[in-house]
């Protein structure tokens, strides 16, 4: 079967490289001018003016966020949750690309299954489109209502004790069960909390936290303005230190959640290591971070460099564990752009893990490369397409982006500006695990003094 797909892979991305260099000459003339180009033309075909693109579309972002109000977990509780008010609590739901994880079906004698909570990953995604929305908009304007409207929904969710959400993740993506199966699943859970309540969740609720790595990103722009204070910066960097440590728990000595997502071999660990990497990253931007937190940057780039690079990347480029779920085109596009960020969180001047391949081919470079054609021209996928909304795909890819300035392709950057930003369907907008690469391409400006 491995051979068969390694074959089915060659062939295919052969055929529709050459199929797309035939079917678009005008956007891949680019590509074919390249070699012609000096060093300095190259560079400057690449550089996209993000600000000047996206303007218009964070302002009226940002400003419909201006007239929503936070709500954080204790005003959205669920009576079937085991943890507090400030415990994140959600249910799976059936969703074609989530996993083999079902509710389980009612017995004989039970009462139907209540419809799943999904009022705190909705809350949280909100909050994860809201906060990077505004502080791009003030970014782009300094004006200060986007950083104080930005400030009071990061206060109530990370740093007023009232509200603020707990930083673990053990009741995450539970399966809902009638009332007298839960007491036996939770009984036989195989997810043991540290503490309190056993852990009802599931390793795929992780991937509901991913909202969070731009909210990470976008504090230290936020940070620049007079809406935070030293206080409250002080208690979100605690609070994802806080967070980043339950990731991080050995799996002797807490919950398995965060290592069976870490070791899984598809999109579940490539969220799991974008998770790390940001908020590690964010971790550093404190003038007085401790070392531990440059130890945990290079920990994660070593881990890139080896497991995820090895376990996940076949030579030709492609994800192998995503080919098989039913939404294969979604999945592989979703694991390429949470790649990027990666590449983008952990290289540095001296380290650049965006160049860096195994000897028989997997790197991000050849990933990047093999699936360009078929985002360039979705219904040349060579494998089977997904069962719900293939035709929203592919959306603007952020990998195409941050590719393009670190390859220097400018046929990356000349696809990306023809995109669309925003699919209208929730769950197809949940795969892009980067919505404004403003806050990504620029670096924060300094705190006042």
């Amino acid at each position: 079967m491995a051979g068969e797909l390694d074959r089915t892979s060659r062939r295919a991305f052969c055929c529709g490289a050459a199929s797309v260099l035939l079917a678009r000459p005008a956007l891949l003339a680019p590509a074919r001018a390249f070699g012609q180009q000096t060093p300095a033309e190259a560079f400057a075909s690449t550089q996209v003016d993000v600000a000047a693109i996206d303007r218009d579309r964070i302002l009226a972002a940002a400003g419909r966020y201006l007239a929503q109000p936070p709500t954080p977990l204790p005003s959205l509780q669920c009576a079937r949750s085991p943890g507090t008010v400030h415990d994140y609590y959600s249910e799976a739901t059936p969703d074609p690309g989530a996993g083999p994880a079902q509710p389980a079906a009612p017995g004989k004698n039970a009462a139907p299954l209540p419809p799943p909570f999904t009022a705190h990953r909705d809350a949280l995604f909100t909050l994860g489109l809201a906060v990077p929305a505004l502080a791009g908009a003030w970014l782009l304007t300094r004006e200060s209502r986007y950083a104080e409207h930005a400030a009071l929904h990061l206060r109530s969710w990370f740093v007023d004790p009232a509200t603020s959400m707990a930083p673990s993740l053990n009741y995450a993506h539970t399966l809902p069960a009638p009332d007298d199966q839960r007491l036996i699943i939770q009984n036989n859970s195989s997810f043991g909390a540290a503490a309190g309540a056993p852990a009802t969740g599931h390793f795929e609720g992780i991937l509901e936290t991913l909202p969070l790595v731009e909210v990470a990103q976008a504090i230290p722009f936020l940070a620049a303005s007079a809406a935070l204070d030293d206080s409250s910066l002080a208690s979100l960097h605690a609070w994802f230190a806080a967070y980043l440590g339950w990731l991080s728990t050995p799996e002797d000595s807490g919950p398995r959640l965060p290592a069976l997502a870490r070791d899984h071999k598809d999109h579940h660990a490539t969220s799991w290591l974008l998770q790390a990497s940001a908020y590690a990253s964010f971790a550093v931007t404190r003038g007085d971070a401790p070392r531990s937190e440059d130890t945990a940057l290079t920990e994660l780039r070593h881990r890139f460099k080896t497991v995820t690079l090895r376990s996940q990347i076949s030579a030709e480029g492609t994800f192998p564990h995503e080919l098989g779920s039913a939404t294969p085109y979604r999945d592989s596009l979703f694991n390429l752009d949470m790649m990027a960020g990666i590449c983008r969180l952990l290289s540095t001047r001296f380290e650049s893990v965006w160049d860096y391949q195994l000897e028989d081919g997997p790197g991000m470079r050849s990933a990047i490369a093999y699936h360009f054609p078929f985002i360039l021209e979705r219904d040349r996928w060579p494998f089977r397409a997904d069962a719900q909304h293939f035709s929203e795909l592919p959306a603007r890819r952020a990998s195409l982006l941050f590719s393009a300035r670190v390859y220097q392709r400018p046929e990356y950057a000349a696809l990306w500006k023809t995109l669309p930003p925003d699919p209208p369907t929730p769950d197809v907008l949940r795969t892009l695990p980067i919505h404004q690469p403003l806050l990504w391409v620029r670096e924060p400006p300094p705190r006042p003094a």
